[in-house]
C-alpha cells in the first residue's frame, strides 16, 4: 500500500522546515534507508530516509520550499496504485521563498496579481515571478530560450541563472510587458561579481540582530583580569587530565563555569525582559555561541550553575560538535538565560556583544595580553584576560551590571577560591 513520507517536526517550536535537495525523480524506484531528501530548520539540517522500499509516485513540494512539519512531501508505493486518497487534501501550503504563489493561487486568483504575463513572438505567453523578471531584465536574458521549472509553467529566478550561465542573453532587446519603458542595460559579465541567495540560517541571524540592536537600549562594560592563575591551572589539568580521568578542560570551559557560577548571585542577568515583566530564573541555562559553516549558532548548557567544572566541559563539547556537524537538536537551542561568545582565539582585544533577546545580557571574552601592575612599587608583567558585558539598560542599571563583572573577574582572578565554594 502506498504511504506519504511526510516532514517530520525537529522540537516543540519549528512548525516548518524549509527543503534544500529532493534525491528522488518521480517514477524512480527507492529502496528502504536511501534519502530521500535533505531540509533544514533556521539552525540545523537532516535527512529524511525511506522507511520502505517502492516506487516514487509523486513529489508534492519542490528544492527550496518551506514546507509545514506534518504535511506530505513524497508519495512512495507500487507503480499503478491509486494513490488518489492520499492526495485528496494532502497538498501541503507551501510557504515560498521568492515572490512566487501557488499554481492553486493562481486558478483562483486573477493572473495580473498572480504573474507577470510577457508577450513573446508568435502570440506565445510567458508566465514569470515579478523577481525573475526583474532578474531577467537586469541580465538582458532571452526569456523564449529559458526553460520554465517552476509551477504550472512559470519561470523563476533559478531558471534566469541557469539561462545566463549557458548564454542565453541579449543586447539592448529585452521585451517588458508594455507597462513600462524598455530597458537598455548593458551586457554584464559574470566575473564582475557573484550573486549568492542567503541562506535561511543568515536571514534568521539577520533577524534577530537587527532586532536586539533596535528595540533595546544596550551599552557594552569592558573589564579585565589577571589570567596567571587558570593558565597554571589549565596547563596542570593539561598534564594530568587523563591520569585523573578528567575532559581536556579548556579556558573557554573555565570562564564558563565562573560565568555560571557568579550569575546565581546576580539574578538581574540571569533573565529575560519580557515588555511589562521581567523574569529571573533560578537556575543557570547558559547559551554558548558556536561558530559553524552554517553560520552562528547558539546551544545551551542546562543547570549549568550546578554542573561540576569536568561535568560542564563535557555538555560543551557535546553540544559544539552536534552543532558545528548541523545535527543539533532545535530543543537544544532555545532556553538558554545568559549568553558567553568567545572570540579571544582570534585575537579580539574588545569587542560589543549583542544580547540574545529576551536575555539581559551577553559576555563576550577576548585575548589574553601582557600588562603590567605595580607590586610592592615595582612593575610586575602578567597576563591579562579582557570581557566585554552587554546588557539591556532597560532591564537593569549599570551599577548591577558592573558588580557582576567585578564578581566574575575576581573569581576568575582566584579561580582555586572560586572552585571551593
Amino acid at each position: 500500500m502506498a504511504e506519504a513520507v511526510i516532514m517530520p517536526r525537529q522540537g516543540q517550536s519549528v512548525e516548518s522546515c524549509l527543503v534544500t535537495a529532493i534525491n528522488k525523480k518521480k517514477g524512480e524506484q527507492v529502496n528502504a534507508g536511501e534519502v530521500l531528501f535533505a531540509y533544514e530548520t533556521d539552525k540545523s539540517s537532516f535527512e529524511e530516509e525511506s522507511k520502505i522500499s517502492g516506487t516514487v509516485l509523486e513529489i508534492l513540494v519542490e528544492e527550496g520550499e518551506e514546507v509545514p512539519c506534518l504535511a506530505p512531501v513524497i508519495i512512495i508505493g507500487q507503480p499503478g496504485e491509486d494513490i488518489s486518497g492520499l492526495l485528496a487534501g494532502n497538498k501541503p501550503e507551501i510557504v515560498r521563498n521568492e515572490t512566487d504563489v501557488q499554481c492553486a493561487s493562481i486558478q483562483r486568483q486573477d493572473s495580473a496579481d498572480a504573474v507577470a504575463t510577457i508577450g513573446r513572438p508568435q502570440n506565445r505567453e510567458i508566465k514569470i515571478s515579478p523577481r525573475a523578471k526583474n532578474y531577467a531584465e537586469s541580465a538582458c536574458v532571452d526569456l523564449s530560450k529559458v526553460i520554465a521549472s517552476g509551477p504550472c509553467g512559470r519561470i523563476i529566478e533559478r531558471d534566469i541563472i541557469d539561462a545566463v550561465n549557458s548564454g542565453y542573453r541579449l543586447f539592448n532587446n529585452i521585451v517588458d510587458d508594455g507597462n513600462s519603458p524598455v530597458k537598455n542595460a548593458g551586457v554584464r559579465t559574470e566575473s564582475e561579481y557573484t550573486d549568492e541567495k542567503l541562506p535561511n540560517i543568515r536571514k534568521i541571524i539577520a533577524k534577530a540582530m537587527h532586532a536586539s540592536l533596535s528595540e533595546m537600549a544596550q551599552l557594552t562594560l569592558n573589564s579585565s583580569f589577571d589570567a596567571t592563575q587558570i593558565l597554571k591551572f589549565r596547563a596542570n589539568l593539561k598534564n594530568n587530565a587523563q591520569v585523573l580521568g578528567l575532559e581536556n578542560i579548556t579556558l573557554n570551559d573555565i570562564i564558563l563555569y565562573a560565568t555560571a557560577r557568579t550569575l546565581m548571585r546576580h539574578r538581574e542577568l540571569n533573565a529575560h525582559y519580557l515588555g511589562d515583566n521581567i523574569r529571573y530564573f533560578s537556575s543557570v541555562n547558559l547559551g554558548m555561541a558556536v561558530d559553524t559553516e552554517r553560520g552562528l549558532v547558539v546551544p545551551t548548557i542546562f543547570g549549568a550553575g550546578e554542573l561540576s567544572l569536568n561535568e560542564l566541559s563535557k555538555q560543551a563539547k557535546l553540544i559544539i560538535s552536534e552543532a558545528q556537524g548541523g545535527k543539533i537538536a532545535p530543543d537544544k537551542l532555545k532556553g538558554g538565560t545568559f549568553t558567553v561568545t568567545n572570540l579571544g582565539a582570534l585575537g579580539v582585544e574588545s569587542f560589543t556583544p549583542v544580547i540574545n533577546p529576551p536575555q539581559t545580557a551577553i559576555l563576550g571574552v577576548n585575548n589574553i595580553t601582557r600588562r603590567a601592575k605595580q607590586v610592592g612599587g615595582t612593575d610586575i608583567f602578567y597576563d591579562c584576560m579582557g570581557l566585554s558585558l552587554t546588557f539591556d539598560h532597560r532591564a537593569l542599571d549599570g551599577v548591577p551590571a558592573a558588580r557582576f563583572l567585578k564578581d566574575l573577574c575576581a573569581g576568575l582572578g582566584n579561580f582555586d577560591l572560586l572552585l571551593s565554594k
